[in-house]
Formats: structure tokens, C-alpha cells, sequence
């Protein structure tokens, strides 16, 4: 694969995110993906999936802007569906906990790649943002599941004013579940994902199916509102000025 790194070790699938410099998300990377996320679960010697990136202090930027920029409708549409419904669903279907093995920035759609996982770990230097608003675009899938991890007040802050905030405040949202030392990540998440390969694999499969289904609460309804929220802002003037203003590190000039 060009873009995701595959190896099993004892047990549990790593899936390394490896598209230099920065992770940024295209249709064939999140095809690899979620090839890879099926190969894994197909895989009966498979127990525990870990996702994490190649890249040193870069779990994932979001979604390529370059790309976003000269991309038509259609295209976007199709990116999207890949990111918000096609991985979630892939995700949603696994037989196996997996696990998200964070350090360095992680942004945007990354965000929703990291929170897919049953289990987030990070380092203690990762930070975490959702910049949408800055360009013009708007993070539209988490508001489908943010406001239920953190809260709506809290999600609002972090939605609408585009902040980023580090490891110890996403711990303490309930956004990841540990903290490590920095470079620690992956020892980590091996640790993590070997005690979950342990458990009886059939009882794994089912509570974990049980659980899931549970806790969905209409999210594929709103997964795919979100797809379509996303489109239609990305089609304005401002959210073209937004990301020609990015790629030109320069402010956006809004028009009042």
C-alpha cells in the first residue's frame, strides 16, 4: 500500500498511517484504510487492531486543502462519504476492539480518524484542534458526537472558536483514555491492545457488537447530514477564500 503501513505483531494488527509530511487525508489513503481495517478483521489470528501514524510528532492533519481546493462537488461528496460514513461503518462492523495510538497534531479530520477507534491513547505533546471555522468550513460530523462526549457548552468551545488544546484537556473531556510520556505512545497502545487480545475472542466479538449498537443513537443519521452540510459550505465564496488564504499563509479577508 502507497499511503498505510500493515504488520501483525502477536496477535494485533498496527496500522500506521505514512503519507508524508503530515498525514493529510485523500480518497486512496482512507481506501487503504479501511482495506486495511477489513484485512485485520478478516483475519482470524487478528485480536486487537492499533492505529497509529509512521510519521514522528504526526498522527493526521484532516483533510488534504490542496486537494479540497481544485476538487468539484462531486468530489468532495465522495471524499467525505469515504472519511464520515464509509469508515465509521467499516469501524462499526469490526469483530475486535482497536485501539488509537496518538502523538503530535492532530487536526480536523484526523480527529475523526482517532476518536473512530473503541480507545484513544496519546502522548502528553499532542494537541488537538478543530480549524474548520478558520477557513470557512465547518467540522459538521462532530457535531453529531462531540456534544455527547464533552457536552454541548464545551463542544461549542472547541467547534466554534477553532482552539487548540492539549493532551491533558482531551483526557480530561473524555476525548482520549490515557496519557503517556512523550515517545511512550505505541508501548502503550501494544500494552493496552495485547490485555484486550487476551479476552475470549467470540465473547469479545459479541459485547463489543452489543455495545456499539447501543451507543450509535441515530449517529448514522447524522453522519450523513453532516457529509452534506459539509458540501454545501465548502461550495462558498468563503470557504474558497478560506483555503486560498491557508495555502497562502495569509489572513482570510471575510467579507462583512
Amino acid at each position: 500500500m502507497k499511503y498505510i503501513q500493515y504488520e501483525v505483531k502477536d496477535s494485533v494488527a498496527e496500522i500506521l498511517l505514512s503519507h508524508q509530511p503530515a498525514n493529510a487525508l485523500n480518497e486512496e489513503m482512507l481506501d487503504e484504510l479501511i482495506l486495511a481495517i477489513n484485512k485485520a478483521n478478516d483475519d482470524d489470528k487478528v485480536k486487537c487492531l492499533i492505529l497509529g501514524s509512521s510519521i514522528a510528532n504526526r498522527f493526521c492533519a484532516g483533510l488534504d486543502l490542496k486537494l479540497l481546493r481544485t476538487s468539484t462537488s462531486a468530489q468532495i461528496h465522495s471524499l467525505l462519504t469515504k472519511l464520515y460514513i464509509k469508515l465509521y461503518d467499516t469501524q462499526f462492523n469490526l469483530k475486535k476492539p482497536s485501539v488509537s495510538a496518538v502523538s503530535g497534531a492532530v487536526r480536523g479530520g484526523g480527529m475523526t480518524v482517532a476518536i473512530s477507534c473503541d480507545l484513544v491513547v496519546t502522548d502528553s505533546d499532542a494537541t488537538f484542534g478543530y480549524p474548520e471555522i478558520e477557513i470557512g468550513v465547518l467540522p459538521a460530523i462532530h457535531y453529531t458526537h462531540l456534544p455527547r462526549i464533552v457536552g454541548k457548552h464545551r463542544a461549542f468551545d472547541l467547534l466554534f472558536t477553532g482552539r487548540v488544546f492539549d493532551a491533558a484537556e482531551a483526557h480530561s473531556l473524555g476525548l482520549v483514555n490515557r496519557v503517556t510520556e512523550v515517545g511512550k505512545v505505541m508501548d502503550e497502545a501494544r500494552k493496552l491492545a495485547q490485555n484486550l487480545a487476551s479476552k475470549p475472542a467470540m465473547a469479545m466479538a459479541m459485547g463489543r457488537s452489543a455495545y456499539v449498537y447501543a451507543i450509535d443513537s441515530d449517529y448514522r443519521r447524522g453522519v450523513a447530514a453532516a457529509v452534506e452540510s459539509f458540501c454545501n459550505v465548502a461550495a462558498t465564496d468563503e470557504a474558497k477564500e478560506g483555503m486560498n488564504a491557508f495555502a497562502e499563509k495569509r489572513k482570510p479577508s471575510w467579507q462583512q
